[in-house]
Formats: C-alpha cells, sequence, structure tokens
C-alpha cells in the first residue's frame, strides 16, 4: 500500500525520523503538564471548575489549553497569552514606524519583535494569571484550597507565569528542531487531545437518543463536508483575477510559463475570528463586573444564540477585510511589477494598476469572508441542530481552522523532506499545500 510505503520512506530518511521523534517527545512533556495541579489545590475537588469549562467561552479556553484550565495546572493559561501577545505586536506594526522598520530589517528586526512579544506575554500573565486565581476560588469550595491568602495568590501567579513561558519555549524548541510550527502545533494538540472524548460522548447521546445510528452517520458526513470546505478555504489561493476576463501577469517568461501574482481567497486566516470573539466577550466580562440581567446583556452573552451569532458573521466580514488590508499591499505589489518588468495587459501602470489589483482583492475577498463567517457561526448551527455543544466546537470556528490549518502545514513539511530526498510525496496526484499555498517542494 502506498501509504505503508510513505511511511517507511519518512523512517529512511534520518534527519525526518529524529524531527519527528523530537516533537513526539516535546508534544508528550506538554500533555504531561495538563496533570500538574496547581500547589494548594486539591484535585479532587475541581469538579464544579470542569462543569463551568463544559461549554461557552470557558469551553473554548479549556479546549486551547489542552484541559488544562479545567485541571488547574500548571499549563492551565496554556499558549494563548502569547498569541494575544503576538496580535498586538503585529497591530502595532501598522501604527508606529518604528514597529514597521523593525518588520522590514529581516532576521535582526524579527529577533527583536520576538523580545518585545515575550515581554508583553509576561504583562499580560501577570494581569490574567490573578483573574483566573480569582474564578477559581469563586468556582470551588474553600475546602479544595489547602494553601490560602496573599502567598498562595502570589505563589500561583509565578507558576502560571513560568508555565506558559515554558510551554512556549517548547514551542520554539519543535519549530527549532522537529517538525512543523511549535506553537501552532501545541494549541492543535490540545484540540485534538478533547477529540476522542467529546466523540465517545456525542456518540451515547445519539445511540442512546432519537435518530440512533442514523442521525450519528448524518453527523460525521455533515462534518466530513466542513472539514473538507475549511481545507479548501486554507489552500484557495487563485491565479487572479482568472474569473474576470484579465490575468495579472509578468511581461517576462521564464520557460514559456507566464508568470502569475497568486493571491489567496482567504488572505486573513484565522485572525478575524479571533479578533470577533475577542469583541464578543466584553458583554460577558460586563455582565460579571456589574451582575446586569438587561436583556441586551443576556442576548449577547449567549454564544448559541441569534444576535450572538449575527453580529459575530458581521464583525468577521468586517474583519477579514481589515486584516487583508493590512497585510496586502496593492501600491507594493504594483512597484514590485513595475520594478521587475511586469505589466498587466490593457492597465497603466501606477495607480490605474493599483486600482485594478485593489479592486481584484475586493472581489476575491468578499466570498473568503462569507465563508469565514458561516465557519465561525457553524458550531451554533450544530447545537441548534441538538448536536452537544462540547461536539459541536468540532464543526467550525477557529477550532477547526486551526486544527485543519495545522495539520496541512506539518504535512507539507514532511513532504519537503521527502521529496527533497527524490521520495514519493505524500498525495498521489498533487502536492500538499499549506496555509501559505505555496506547494510543499523547495
Amino acid at each position: 500500500m502506498r501509504l505503508i510505503q510513505t511511511i517507511k520512506n519518512i523512517f529512511k530518511i534520518e534527519d525526518l525520523r529524529a524531527r519527528l521523534l523530537y516533537t513526539l517527545s516535546i508534544i508528550m512533556i506538554y500533555r504531561l503538564g495538563k496533570y500538574v495541579t496547581l500547589p494548594g489545590i486539591d484535585p479532587a475537588q475541581l469538579e464544579n471548575l470542569k462543569s463551568q469549562t463544559s461549554s461557552g467561552i470557558m469551553g473554548l479556553l479549556d479546549m486551547f489549553s489542552g484541559g488544562a484550565f479545567s485541571q488547574a495546572s500548571i499549563f492551565a493559561l496554556g499558549i494563548m497569552p502569547y498569541i494575544s501577545a503576538s496580535i498586538v505586536v503585529q497591530l502595532l506594526g501598522i501604527i508606529f514606524p518604528y514597529f514597521q522598520k523593525l518588520q522590514k530589517e529581516g532576521e535582526s528586526g524579527r529577533r527583536k519583535l520576538n523580545q518585545y512579544t515575550r515581554y508583553l506575554t509576561v504583562l499580560i500573565l501577570v494581569l490574567q494569571a490573578p483573574t483566573y486565581l480569582y474564578n477559581l476560588q469563586a468556582q470551588l469550595p474553600a475546602s479544595a484550597f489547602i494553601i490560602s491568602g496573599t502567598f498562595f495568590l502570589v505563589s500561583s501567579v509565578i507558576i502560571l507565569t513560568a508555565g506558559t513561558i515554558f510551554v512556549m519555549w517548547l514551542g520554539e524548541k519543535i519549530t527549532d528542531k522537529g517538525i512543523g510550527n511549535g506553537i501552532s502545533l501545541l494549541i492543535m494538540i490540545g484540540i485534538v487531545a478533547r477529540l476522542p472524548a467529546n466523540f465517545i460522548f456525542e456518540a451515547g447521546a445519539r445511540m442512546n437518543g432519537a435518530g440512533g445510528a442514523i442521525a450519528l452517520v448524518v453527523e460525521m458526513v455533515f462534518l466530513f463536508v466542513v472539514i473538507l470546505g475549511t481545507i479548501l478555504l486554507v489552500q484557495g489561493t487563485r491565479r487572479v483575477p482568472v474569473q474576470y476576463a484579465r490575468r495579472i501577469i509578468g511581461n517576462k517568461q521564464y520557460g514559456g510559463v507566464r508568470q502569475y501574482i497568486p493571491l489567496k481567497v482567504n488572505a486573513a486566516g484565522v485572525m478575524p475570528i479571533i479578533f470577533a470573539q475577542a469583541i464578543m466577550m466584553l458583554p460577558i466580562i460586563i455582565a460579571g463586573y456589574s451582575n446586569s440581567s438587561s436583556g441586551f446583556v443576556v442576548a449577547f452573552s449567549n454564544m448559541y444564540g441569534f444576535w450572538y451569532n449575527l453580529v459575530t458573521g458581521l464583525l468577521i466580514i468586517l474583519f477579514t477585510y481589515f486584516y487583508t488590508a493590512i497585510t496586502i499591499n496593492p501600491v507594493q505589489m504594483a512597484e514590485d511589477m513595475k520594478k521587475n518588468g511586469g505589466f498587466i495587459p490593457g492597465i497603466k501602470p501606477g495607480r490605474k494598476t493599483v486600482e485594478f489589483i485593489d479592486q481584484i482583492i475586493s472581489r476575491i475577498t468578499l466570498p473568503g469572508s462569507i465563508f469565514l463567517a458561516i465557519i465561525a457561526i457553524l458550531p451554533a448551527i450544530a447545537v441548534k441542530a441538538g448536536v452537544s455543544p462540547q461536539f459541536a466546537q468540532f464543526y467550525g470556528g477557529t477550532s477547526l481552522l486551526i486544527l485543519v490549518g495545522v495539520i496541512l502545514d506539518t504535512l507539507q513539511q514532511i513532504e519537503s523532506h521527502l521529496l527533497m530526498r527524490h521520495y514519493d510525496g505524500l498525495m498521489k496526484s498533487g502536492r500538499v499545500k499549506g496555509r501559505t499555498g505555496a506547494v510543499a517542494a523547495y
């Protein structure tokens, strides 16, 4: 079989084999850390916390931490503070010229930005860790705390901060010596770790309820269709603008092949969903601090409600255009084309070229943003259709996009090692593409 032969080829390559084993060992360390509970807390009395994180926003946080959040683990805050810091630093590059300069300085600038990101991560952790601990005190009985008071608070903040920094270090080690993007891979492992238990729970509920095996099969078929659509969204790169009767090409032909400028249908990736969810968490935070029970707060605190998902979908479309605008610069593209002797047939160089490229980007971003919004609200639709909230999280949203994107990126790197050493790739026809849309070959 081709699959067995491909696995054999993977382990024939010494460097690839060492990278895979190294990655698996780091993942094992990360998963073991989930079961190390914060000192001073009785692990036998965490039922209330697990109940709180069974669904909703808390359920998402628990998923991204691989279940460590509900275990009151030393890794409870996971890698999300680092992701938040990375987003902030990236946005600073739009506002402040200093950060823009660093982004253009190559490796030295990247090292400085990474250092700023780490400092900001520590600051976020110092603010976020006490909030998590106060939530623990609100959810758990007093008998669950073997140690309490200021000593417990200070020591736990230090431990939670160190735990996230350690997870960051593990991710960087995977990136340097393993296979795939380490940070993304650890997030994906946390998501996958909850899949078997949630599937067994959903299968048991369906088999014992209405519909039985037929309803379970329908759910699995629908999930497969959603995953396939997400793969197409992640890989979607177009030779733009084929569908608009003109093609962006260069006037140089290398080996008789015209040069195209590829543009992704979804250039923003998962970022619009993250931005939208961050904003939609505000009503929940306000409700928690003010104990408000007004209709507005209640409506926008329900993750599976109509108004919450309608506003979330609109925000995702808006942020997709915003993030695409800051990551793809038509002016720069037009200048690069001019420097390399390229042109667009029928379009004058300069301002007209910029306007044409901008128009094409806007046109292909619209269907991508709408599909991204649909993917984001699919968990709510699945819950309304009778799927359990725990299993519905795998029907879309950030979790599914991360899952698909990281798997494709990792497979792309594995295939690159195979092709570089003249072995067959992972796919019989075509090659695996990651989130960059580039063919996975050197």
